[in-house]
């Protein structure tokens, strides 16, 4: 039988169900697992141009459709459309500090198949809405790779919604006891995002100790590489493949630390 057909080329596609809620999700790639969860708008040819980077390193990618139309290219309106329907839908806490979005239950589900098919731990990258949602899977065995590319949840409104990690006080002690176990987690920001305050990776430092590696890249007015201070993307729509650069040393930093965490083992 066929493979499902996809609109992105190499890919493959076919829908996953759980906790009442079905997706689409892409696939791609073999080897270790590795979930990506799409920032706004959805799956971009930026995000997909990320995620062929994740099946050439030797990974399996699972590439889930959150959000927008598949392989249609970001546009500020199409964003704006695209954040204000996740915002009211119910699968989203976009300003939830002390919890998870609901769709969380579904993505760990979504992250355990992965695990079964590959035959081990995968890695779970979010960027965006969902960047801390890498967080929040990590209360189950299945990841042991998390990612949290400019997480922007929950919306920086307030003085404690800067510094808060949407996840749960009881999900909190359980990532911290995986930290504690050796699953170490990586954050990526640029410096003047006012989506992903200072403060969060701060709370993160604190909450993680060594166990948590941030990145942040300096886009301050005047900074050597020229960087917009509006940068938000690290890993897509501002990152500029180029030797030398800081983006591509985020970039090639995540790719190593996928490696480390899940090629090693």
């Amino acid at each position: 039988m066929p493979a499902p057909s996809s609109p992105l080329p190499g890919w493959t596609s076919f829908p996953f169900s759980s906790s009442s809620t079905t997706r689409d999700v892409l696939r791609r790639g073999s080897g270790p697992g590795v979930l990506v969860m799409p920032e706004i708008p959805g799956v971009t040819p930026a995000v997909a141009a990320f995620s062929d980077r994740l099946v050439a390193e030797g990974f399996t990618v699972w590439m889930l459709v959150l959000f927008g139309d598949v392989g249609r290219p970001m546009t500020p309106g199409y964003a704006i459309s695209t954040i204000a329907r996740a915002c009211v839908a119910k699968e989203f806490s976009a300003l939830a500090a002390r919890r998870s979005s609901p769709i969380t239950d579904y993505l760990r589900a979504l992250a355990r198949a992965l695990a079964k098919e590959t035959g081990g731990p995968v890695g779970a990258l979010g960027m965006c809405f969902t960047g801390n949602f890498a967080l929040a899977l990590m209360v189950d065995d299945a990841i042991a790779a998390p990612v949290l590319s400019q997480p922007s949840l929950p919306f920086p409104l307030g003085t404690e919604r800067r510094r808060a990690l949407h996840v749960s006080d009881d999900d909190l002690v359980a990532i911290k006891k995986r930290v504690a176990g050796g699953c170490s987690v990586l954050g990526l920001r640029f410096t003047c995002d006012r989506a992903v305050p200072a403060e969060r990776f701060e709370r993160l430092r604190a909450e993680l100790g060594d166990g948590f590696e941030g990145i942040e890249i300096d886009s301050s007015p005047g900074n050597p590489h020229g960087i917009p201070t509006k940068a938000h993307s690290v890993l897509t729509n501002d990152l500029v493949d180029e030797a030398g650069h800081p983006t591509r040393a985020a970039l090639d930093r995540t790719l190593a630390f996928f490696r480390e965490r899940l090629l090693s083992a």
